[in-house]
């Protein structure tokens, strides 16, 4: 899961960015987490840019990012593939997902990842396609 489905998560309660962080936090679907990415994580939430606009405390953030430590697969970063994405912090989404062997990266950013990501045959979904298929899945 790319960094900013959690910030729009953080923001909205009713979109399907938080729809995906509940799912993940309810086991859904196996979510994978490395290291550096959920560093990422906590360094972005933690802006206060994104804990004004989020209503949420520092304290807030790291709750939910326990959790989610909790209930994900850890993957450790065996192949390393910089520089492959236009963005440096990208990366450590995709390497995570190649390391993790992910069926799919939940981004906004499609157009950089989409290209790369298929070469490792990994889809890349939008917030709402996940719900999508969750919703598929549960019938």
């Amino acid at each position: 899961m790319d960094t900013d489905v959690l910030v729009a998560a953080f923001r909205s309660d009713s979109g399907a960015s938080r729809q995906v962080l509940e799912a993940a936090r309810a086991r859904r679907f196996n979510l994978l987490l490395s290291v550096p990415l959920m560093l990422e994580y906590e360094s972005v939430l933690t802006r206060p840019e994104h804990l004004a606009a989020s209503g949420a405390s520092r304290e807030d953030v790291s709750a939910v990012l326990d959790e989610l430590a909790s209930v994900a697969k850890r993957v450790q970063l065996l192949i390393r593939t910089r520089p492959l994405l236009s963005d440096a912090n990208d990366e450590m989404v995709l390497e995570t997902a190649i390391n993790g062997r992910a069926d799919a990266i939940v981004t906004f950013n499609d157009r950089d990842f989409r290209p790369v990501a298929t070469r490792f045959r990994c889809s890349v979904l939008r917030p709402v396609e996940v719900i999508r298929r969750l919703a598929e899945e549960a019938e």
